[in-house]
C-alpha cells in the first residue's frame, strides 16, 4: 500500500487542508508530521506570542489526532533530514506540504525538495494559505498589481467565476487511510516556547481548529453585521480576531471567503457591505502575499525605490520610549502597551504607532516590523511587511507620504471616551474625558505619565520635508 507523508507547516488543521487533501486521493496511508527547527527559532525574529500560538494549535492537532488513533509525528532538527528518516521508517514515497511564499521558505521547501527526490521520494506543493496565488491575479500585460484597489476588483471578478471552495479534507474516510499511532512509534513531546528559551503567553492558549471555526462563526453571527463602522474602533470587540488562526493555519482561507460569501446573501444592504468589507480585508492579505512572492526585496528593503534615499533618525532612546508605550501619545502608548501585554494589537493602532514611528519620530519601518514580529501572536512576514511599509509610504500604497496621523485626532475618533487607552494606560484613568487624548493641556500635570516626545506640528513638517527631499533626490537620478 503506498504511504504518503503530509508535512504541515502554517496549515495546523485537516479541514479545508489542500495538501492532505491530495495526499488522501493519491495514498492509502497517510503519516502528519511537524517539523520543529531550533535554528529558526533562534534567529531573533520569532517572539513568544507566535511560538505559542503555532505550538497550542500544534498540540490542539495532536490531541485530534490521537482521538483518531493516529499522531501527529513530531519531529526535530533539520527538515530534510528528519522528513528523510521519517519517510525511511514509514515507508513512505511520497511527501505533500502546502506553499509558503516567504523567501526563506522558499529556499527551505527548494533544499527539501532536492534531498528527498534524490532519495527516490516523490515532492507534491499545493497552494493553500492564500485563495489565489500569486501568478493568478494579474493585470493586462500579465504583471502582479502594485496597487491594491485594481487587484481587489480583479480578484473579485476572478472569483465571482471561478469560486474556490473548501477542500473536504476530513471525514471518517480520513481516519481509515491514518497511519496508527502504534505504528508510528514514539516521537517528540508537544513542543512549549520554554523549550526553546521562550515564554507561553496564556491569552493564545486555545488555538485549534474547533476554537477557530467557532470564532469565525461567532464573528459571521453577530460583529460582522457592524464591522463595516465599529472595525476601527480599538476599545470595541469587533473585529473577527482570526489573525492568528489564519497565520497558523488552524481555520483555512477558503472556508473564510465562502462563509463570508454565504452570509452575504440574503442579508441586508448594510450588513452585506459590512461583510464584504471584511472580505475585503481577507483580499488584502492576498494582495501583500503576492506583493512578497512576486518582490521579496520587501523582505529586507523598500517597495519603492526612492524610499531608500530616506533620511532615518538613530534615535534609540526615542525607539525604546516607542517600544514601551511612553511617547506622551495615549493612542500610541496603549497601542503599545497592548501589544506587549497580549500579544495582539488593534488593526487602527497599528497603524497609529506605525506611522508615530516612521513620520513621527522618522525611524526606519524595518526597526517597527521586526519588534511587531517578535511580539505578535499573528506574526505573518508579508501582512507585518506590507502594512509596515504602507504606513512608512515605503510601499505598495497610491497616497503620498503627506499622509502623517495625528495620533491624537485619530484618538478623538476612533476612541472619543478613552475606554481603550484608559484600559492599558492606567496612569490616564483619573483623567476626564476631555484631556484624555490630551493630558499635557490638563491645568495640572498627570503624574507618572510622560509629556509628548515630540510636537505634533513640527514632526510633520519634518517629516514631509525630508521625504519630499528623498523622492526629489530618486527623480533627479542621484
Amino acid at each position: 500500500m503506498k504511504t504518503g507523508i503530509v508535512w504541515l507547516r502554517r496549515d495546523l488543521r485537516l479541514s479545508d487542508n489542500h495538501a492532505l487533501y491530495r495526499a488522501v486521493r493519491t495514498c492509502e496511508r497517510i503519516a502528519i508530521a511537524f517539523v520543529v527547527n531550533p535554528p529558526l527559532l533562534d534567529d531573533g525574529r520569532i517572539g513568544s506570542p507566535i511560538a505559542t500560538s503555532f505550538f497550542s494549535a500544534v498540540g490542539s492537532l495532536r490531541a485530534d489526532l490521537r482521538k483518531r488513533g493516529s499522531d501527529l509525528a513530531v519531529l526535530r532538527g533539520d527538515f530534510a533530514e528528519e522528513l528523510a528518516a521519517f519517510c525511511a521508517r514509514t515507508r513512505a514515497s511520497d511527501v505533500f506540504f502546502n506553499e509558503d511564499f516567504e523567501p526563506g521558505a522558499i529556499a527551505r521547501d527548494a533544499a527539501v525538495r532536492s534531498a528527498l527526490e534524490a532519495s527516490g521520494i516523490a515532492v507534491h506543493a499545493t497552494l493553500d494559505h492564500v485563495y489565489f496565488g500569486a501568478g493568478e491575479v494579474l493585470n493586462r500585460t500579465g504583471e502582479p498589481y502594485r496597487v491594491f484597489s485594481p487587484y481587489q476588483r480583479h480578484w473579485l471578478e476572478q472569483r465571482a467565476v471561478a469560486p474556490r471552495l473548501p477542500f473536504p479534507s476530513d471525514g471518517t474516510w480520513l481516519d481509515r487511510r491514518l497511519v496508527s499511532a502504534t505504528e508510528l512509534g514514539a516521537t517528540s513531546p508537544s513542543p512549549v516556547p520554554e523549550m526553546f528559551g521562550l515564554q507561553t503567553i496564556p491569552v493564545w492558549n486555545a488555538m485549534s481548529e474547533n476554537a477557530a471555526r467557532a470564532r469565525l462563526l461567532r464573528f459571521l453571527k453577530t460583529a460582522a453585521g457592524d464591522y463595516e463602522q465599529a472595525r476601527n474602533v480599538p476599545g470595541l470587540q469587533a473585529t473577527s480576531r482570526l489573525s492568528a488562526d489564519l497565520r497558523a493555519g488552524t481555520i483555512g482561507i477558503r472556508t473564510c471567503v465562502e462563509s463570508a460569501f454565504r452570509s452575504a446573501r440574503g442579508a441586508t444592504p448594510a450588513h452585506r457591505r459590512s461583510i464584504e468589507r471584511w472580505i475585503s480585508e481577507l483580499i488584502w492579505r492576498d494582495f501583500y502575499q503576492s506583493i512578497l512572492r512576486a518582490y521579496p526585496h520587501v523582505e529586507r528593503d523598500a517597495f519603492q525605490p526612492a524610499a531608500a534615499n530616506i533620511a532615518w533618525r538613530d534615535a534609540p532612546d526615542d525607539f525604546r520610549a516607542w517600544c514601551e508605550g511612553r511617547t506622551g501619545y495615549p493612542m500610541v502608548d496603549a497601542g503599545m502597551r497592548q501589544l506587549n501585554a497580549t500579544g495582539w494589537m488593534h488593526n487602527r493602532a497599528r497603524m497609529i504607532v506605525a506611522s508615530f514611528l516612521t513620520k513621527h519620530l522618522l525611524i526606519d519601518w524595518r526597526h517597527g516590523e521586526r519588534y511587531f514580529a517578535q511580539r505578535l501572536a499573528d506574526a505573518d512576514l508579508a501582512q507585518n511587511n506590507g502594512g509596515w511599509q504602507w504606513a512608512a509610504s515605503t510601499g505598495t500604497d497610491a497616497v503620498s507620504y503627506f499622509r502623517v496621523f495625528n495620533p491624537t485626532v485619530q484618538g478623538k475618533q476612533f476612541d472619543p471616551l478613552g475606554r481603550y487607552v484608559k484600559q492599558f494606560v492606567p496612569e490616564l484613568n483619573a483623567v476626564p474625558e476631555a484631556y484624555v487624548h490630551e493630558p499635557w493641556l490638563m491645568p495640572a500635570l498627570c503624574p507618572g505619565y510622560p509629556p509628548p516626545i515630540v510636537e505634533h506640528r513640527h514632526a510633520r513638517e519634518r517629516a514631509i520635508r525630508v521625504y519630499r527631499e528623498a523622492f526629489a533626490h530618486h527623480e533627479r537620478g542621484q
